[in-house]
């Protein structure tokens, strides 16, 4: 049910894009209870001058390492849960990718069931 978008810099390593998105997809299997298989993502890569970021915002020291990932997925998780996921997706990127924590920027965007459709022009979530 969620979907995935991540978006970073140009990096040197092409592999780098896909090892972002498999931390994150492991993480929601752990910190919010994911399933198998639910794994929808669009991986980004932009030009410099297409990503902005301030440097300071919240006294956090960002770099132009900067990942940008915006999770869409159904209503319903606790601010628990969230936090989790927020410390499992950072500290992964961090341990797996050399991603600085300051770096990881994220957003939930939270919508009602029957907002999805998987194939088939289907509802498959609506009750």
């Amino acid at each position: 049910m969620p979907l995935v978008r991540i978006d970073i810099r140009k990096h040197s390593n092409p592999e780098h894009i896909q090892t972002l998105g498999r931390v994150v997809y492991s993480a929601m299997r752990e910190a919010i209870n994911v399933p198998e298989h639910d794994n929808f993502q669009v991986l980004n890569e932009h030009d410099d001058d297409r990503l902005v970021n301030d440097p300071e915002y919240l006294g956090i020291q960002r770099s132009n390492g900067q990942v940008f990932i915006q999770i869409t997925l159904n209503e319903g998780r606790t601010v628990e849960q969230k936090k989790l996921l927020y410390r499992t997706i950072a500290e992964g990127l961090n341990g797996q990718a050399g991603v600085r924590m300051e770096d990881v920027f994220i957003s939930l965007v939270e919508v009602k069931k029957e907002n999805w459709s998987f194939g088939n022009g289907i509802a498959q979530y609506a009750e």
